[in-house]
């Protein structure tokens, strides 16, 4: 189900593409996903080379690069590789490195067809459940994000693979010199454009009143961690948080593409004592 939001956060009125509100119930248990997305080409950009996927037990949001249509084409290719996953009962790790791997595969063809092979960056969340509990198995290439939102604290579950993060790893420069440096959008890793790129894997609680978001660089660039806990505290529903963080990054500047996925979970047990781990990459 398609729609459009309309926000008028610091005062400037846009209109964003979102997907609505749905909600899909985890089969075997009292759990239920409601979710929503949402997206915007910016104030500066013509043409929007972000894709998302909302696809439970799967979300997504892939942020092409190369220009024209070139990244489009890609962060296209990155959502249909996804796309098998999409209504399963049960989703396993290989089956997100296998369609990691199938993403790589198609992008990566697209060499062929122009003179600077395009790319797509990646983070993907799949709902999987172990030892009897929910959790988000986060998947990451490139500078594209996800959070985790509980008990009034923001976690950020991916790591930038970026030159701009080496630099701040390596103590060279802090995180408020990262926002305005001039190779903040140099990426190191992707899908297609560096093809022996690895992703990150992380297994994150899953617990009842948690806030999942996936977004595209575009909306971190504009807004400051305090910005997003601001929007996201409270007692919006999904398609109302996408369209606020989104409007809130266009009003901020909007230099580029912004894609938001939100996904609440409700109900189910409560475990989220529980910390965010690395998730090893699985073994063929």
């Amino acid at each position: 189900m398609g729609g459009v939001g309309q926000g008028s956060f610091s005062g400037v009125v846009v209109r964003v593409n979102t997907t609505g509100v749905e909600s899909w119930p985890v089969p075997g248990g009292s759990t239920r996903l409601v979710y929503s997305a949402g997206s915007h080409p910016g104030r500066i950009r013509t043409v929007n080379e972000d894709s998302s996927l909302v696809a439970p037990p799967v979300f997504l949001v892939a942020d092409g690069m190369g220009g024209y249509a070139r990244g489009d084409v890609a962060s296209r290719l990155v959502v249909e590789a996804f796309e098998p996953l999409s209504a399963r009962a049960r989703v396993e790790p290989g089956d997100v490195e296998a369609a990691i791997a199938a993403a790589q595969v198609r992008v990566s063809a697209l060499a062929a067809e122009f003179t600077t092979a395009p790319g797509s960056t990646l983070v993907a969340a799949a709902y999987v459940l172990q030892d009897g509990h929910g959790y988000w198995l986060v998947a990451n290439l490139g500078d594209s994000r996800a959070y985790s939102y509980a008990h009034g604290v923001l976690e950020q579950i991916s790591k930038d693979h970026s030159v701009v993060q080496e630099l701040i790893d390596a103590g060279r420069i802090t995180r408020e010199e990262a926002i305005g440096h001039p190779e903040r959008h140099v990426i190191t890793r992707a899908i297609g454009a560096l093809t022996d790129a690895e992703p990150d894997f992380s297994l994150v609680p899953a617990g009842p009143g948690s806030r999942l978001l996936l977004c595209s660089d575009g909306l971190t660039s504009e807004l400051s961690d305090t910005a997003l806990v601001h929007i996201l505290t409270g007692q919006l529903p999904p398609d109302e948080v996408v369209a606020t963080l989104v409007d809130a990054a266009v009003a901020a500047g909007g230099h580029d593409n912004v894609t938001v996925v939100v996904v609440d979970v409700e109900g189910g047990d409560e475990h989220a004592t529980e910390r965010t781990q690395p998730f090893p990459a699985v073994q063929p």
